[in-house]
């Protein structure tokens, strides 16, 4: 279980800006939370001021996903909503919801992430503006999902996205 509160202020402040790099050299992170996997491997999330990072190495094999406002300018591209290859598949979501929509997301979150094996990072400004991740692995393969929470003055945006990798 692990929520945080950065003090630090958060890069990635529209999801518009997101975008996903693939293979990249992972950034320092935040906050970061490592699980391993006898059939797996190990996985490390990590928060970031831009957004998130997953790092995932089984055997002589590595995966490196980083979703931020800096992906685009380190030769990713603008947030898909769905990438595969090799054994690596990715979708996203992006919705609107009312002000009060993203409060309640914004606390499930938080919740979940209080008492289960999460990473959840609220950033200064607004107790809404959140990123959280969680993962598990099974049967050799990784499954890690991620929400991050927008405010807006009217409205918020949540951006999900699950990931899965079998090495």
């Amino acid at each position: 279980m692990s929520v945080h509160l950065l003090e630090v202020a958060p890069r990635d402040v529209s999801a518009d800006e997101l975008g996903l790099v693939l293979g990249a050299p992972a950034p320092a992170a935040l906050v970061s939370m490592r699980l391993t996997d006898p059939d797996a491997g190990e996985l490390v999330l990590g928060v970031l001021a831009a957004s998130h990072v997953v790092t995932a190495t089984s055997g002589r094999r590595h995966l490196t996903e980083q979703v931020s406002c800096d992906a685009i300018g380190i030769g990713g591209r603008r947030l898909p909503e769905l990438e595969h290859g090799d054994g690596y598949r990715f979708s996203s979501r992006t919705v609107t919801v009312s002000r009060a929509a993203l409060a309640r997301r914004a606390g499930e979150l938080r919740e979940a992430a209080a008492v289960r094996t999460w990473l959840c990072a609220g950033f200064p400004g607004d107790p809404d503006a959140l990123t959280a991740l969680t993962a598990d692995a099974s049967e050799g393969e990784w499954h890690w999902r991620t929400w991050h929470l927008y405010p807006r003055s009217d409205a918020g945006v949540i951006v999900e996205t699950e990931s899965r990798w079998r090495p």
